[in-house]
């Protein structure tokens, strides 16, 4: 089907991820289109794609975007959603350009192509993969003979998804064939223009259980294709990341690396074959000193732009309803990966969702729940619970047997996910919340640290919990505006630029104001721990306040003499199981720290004669680093990147000190028990304890 349309071509975006960016990039190139809005549930993020390329119109729902009166509309949002917004965008007597894949099922492939031929309306795919200026120099080659016959094709991808961000599990994480369907369809549709017709496909797919966010992350496919036999590998825990196609045929070879733009072909050479064998690869070679320094330039300067072949198809279906033409990619077309995938998707979307349901088998009630159960601290107070008899369940991200033969049971899901915090909370008498994200990016604490803790205490006041017991982190407190010689206090000033010291202490703020401000205006029963660093045996990996681990090495800033607010982990869970039973520490913040001195020099040189030649250690002035903070700064404003290291987190690498233990004494009653120096040496080896380190009793 082809139309004509009046200029100026006017279009409407739904959808504001990432994918956006590259449509209205490539769109706004075009002087005939005029872009009319963009649609999005999540308005702040139309909002801010809007500002980055001077839309005007940012809206929640297709029919307010309808107003604007487009032409045509770019669905650009999560599979799920592509077949009802296309019937919905095509009864508005729009043309859609949807992205891959075209649907869910076939089903839903058959209405939307239905609803296209009833509104005598365009409706094209966007496979982006067919655009990209090496696949199409690829297919122009085999097309040339270059290859010969065709014998076959392999399509190998690896991939990284952004980690969940919390809240209502999202179609990635929720829908077991997610990957193959994602990426997948590229490899289908991408095969099909080699090879011809796929018919006989093959695919299969296995769960490694590397990845916290999809079920199967390691796909494999066959296919049959009229020309020849098709390979798709997909896998999300290959590194360095792959994306490569390789051609083969009777004679020559041809290899695609899509990441760096470069396209080798390998042909039958004269004379001996090993010797046409290297010669081939020493030309590939010295071709690729040269083209790929060309091609790092060359998008250093715009000319190569990001993510091409995206940029393409979203022109050339532009270019399609300008011209009247009818579009490269065709409903019909967009159809044939979802019918060859469908029974393959559905099989693993079965074996998901069941998985995902067993979760919620009905829990007995419990003595305590623990979250964090398989990190340093949350492994260190199962311990102690069930010495003392107490019968406990843990939630954690993945199944562990050692945990399993501690607790009492184990829950298995995300704190960010609400639904399986809930299920983990009823229930449970206590709840110690010692769970959040300590790595990752920023979408990995806000999962972590402000969704789980969100989580915690809505279950927590919804089933109405006798008590929690939260850990936050002495990393909310001012570090660097404090006065040294006045004492800390669980009333001193809290960090008043927390997005400056980044994504650890940003959330655990957030975390914690959540817990005080429930205790405040929803009565909730709960008590605050702010623990020093804890330290014992395998802490000595992780580094001390002021003491920085860049490239393997680790970095002490400023003097040796400096002192550390540490604890020992013993003493911490003594805290904690106070903390549930002692009624004056309800809604009280509790500082936890061992008052013994010690400091950064004497503490990295025991960690040194433990670790041997393990550890690499050095020691910078403070003024050495705030100078190299000031050219970082500088190369990130220059790039409008943020960067990791800033003159504001080195005054913040101070280690906290001076600390008035007052609270932690009279109202939870705790003293260290084993203490930081006899617990030293029992973590570098130089005294062996018995029962003395047995937890207090929390009866």
């Amino acid at each position: 089907m082809s139309v004509s349309v009046d200029n100026p071509l006017r279009i409407g975006i739904v959808g504001a991820g990432y994918v956006a960016r590259y449509h209205i990039e490539a769109l706004q190139r075009l002087d005939y289109v005029q872009i009319v809005g963009i649609c999005d549930l999540d308005v702040e993020a139309a909002r801010k794609l809007a500002q980055t390329f001077g839309i005007e119109r940012v809206v929640s729902d297709l029919a307010e975007l309808g107003e604007a009166r487009p032409h045509a509309i770019y669905v650009l949002t999560p599979p799920s959603s592509h077949c009802p917004l296309t019937l919905r965008a095509l009864d508005m007597g729009c043309h859609v350009f949807v992205e891959k894949p075209m649907a869910d099922s076939v089903a839903e492939c058959d209405a939307m192509i239905a609803k296209a031929r009833e509104k005598n309306l365009v409706l094209s795919v966007d496979h982006s993969d067919l655009f990209d200026p090496m696949v199409m120099r690829a297919k122009a080659l085999v097309d040339a003979g270059a290859c010969g016959e065709l014998v076959a094709v392999d399509v190998w991808r690896s991939s990284d998804y952004p980690p969940y961000g919390g809240g209502p599990l999202p179609g990635m994480v929720a829908q077991g064939s997610y990957p193959f369907r994602d990426l997948g369809v590229h490899g289908l549709y991408t095969l099909e223009a080699f090879l011809g017709e796929l018919s006989q496909v093959d695919i299969r797919y296995r769960s490694t259980g590397k990845s916290s966010t999809l079920k199967f992350d390691e796909w494999q496919a066959t296919a049959d294709g009229a020309a020849g036999t098709g390979r798709i590998m997909l896998s999300w825990n290959i590194r360095p990341m792959i994306n490569r196609i390789v051609v083969q045929g009777t004679r020559g070879v041809i290899e695609i690396d899509r990441f760096l733009q470069v396209c080798h072909v390998r042909r039958v050479l004269p004379g001996p074959k090993f010797i046409g064998i290297v010669m081939g690869a020493f030309f590939g070679a010295v071709r690729d000193v040269f083209r790929i320094p060309w091609n790092v330039l060359r998008f250093a300067t715009g000319r190569l732009r990001p993510s091409p072949g995206i940029q393409a198809g979203a022109q050339a279906f532009a270019q399609a309803l300008h011209e009247g033409k009818t579009p490269p990619v065709s409903a019909q077309d967009g159809r044939r990966p979802i019918a060859l995938m469908e029974a393959a998707c559905r099989r693993a979307d079965e074996e998901r969702k069941q998985e995902l349901e067993a979760r919620y088998a009905t829990l007995e009630p419990v003595d305590a729940l623990v979250t964090g159960a398989s990190g340093f601290l949350g492994r260190a107070l199962l311990t102690a619970l069930r010495r003392h008899g107490q019968r406990v369940r843990v939630l954690v991200r993945r199944a562990d047997p050692r945990l399993a033969a501690l607790a009492e049971q184990v829950v298995v899901g995300d704190l960010g996910d609400p639904r399986i915090v809930e299920h983990a909370v009823q229930g449970a008498r206590t709840v110690y919340h010692v769970g959040a994200a300590m790595g990752g990016g920023s979408r990995d604490f806000e999962a972590g640290t402000v969704w789980g803790t969100r989580n915690i205490v809505h279950a927590c006041v919804k089933h109405a919990t006798q008590k929690l017991v939260y850990v936050s982190s002495m990393s909310v407190l001012d570090h660097a505006g404090r006065d040294p010689a006045v004492a800390i206090h669980e009333g001193s000033a809290l960090e008043p630029h927390p997005d400056w010291r980044g994504s650890y202490t940003q959330t655990k703020l957030t975390a914690e104001t959540l817990v005080r401000d429930a205790i405040r205006d929803h009565g909730l029963a709960a008590v605050v721990l702010r623990p020093g660093q804890i330290v014992g045996p395998g802490s000595e990996n992780t580094t001390p306040n002021g003491t920085l681990a860049i490239a393997g090495r680790w970095i002490a800033v400023g003097s040796p003499s400096q002192t550390l607010p540490l604890v020992y982990v013993d003493d911490v869970v003594d805290a904690l199981l106070l903390a549930a039973h002692v009624p004056a520490a309800q809604g009280q913040v509790i500082h936890v720290v061992d008052p013994a001195i010690v400091t950064q020099g004497e503490y990295l040189d025991r960690v040194r004669r433990k670790r041997g030649k393990g550890l690499r250690l050095m020691r910078w002035p403070t003024g050495l680093l705030l100078t190299l903070a000031v050219g970082v700064e500088g190369l990130g404003r220059l790039l409008h990147r943020n960067v990791p290291l800033t003159r504001y987190r080195v005054r913040s690498l101070r280690p906290l000190a001076n600390f008035d233990q007052r609270v932690a004494r009279e109202v939870l009653g705790w003293e260290p028990r084993v203490g930081l120096r006899r617990g030293m040496d029992v973590m570098f080896g130089d005294e062996v304890v018995g029962d003395v380190l047995a937890p207090v009793s929390d009866k």
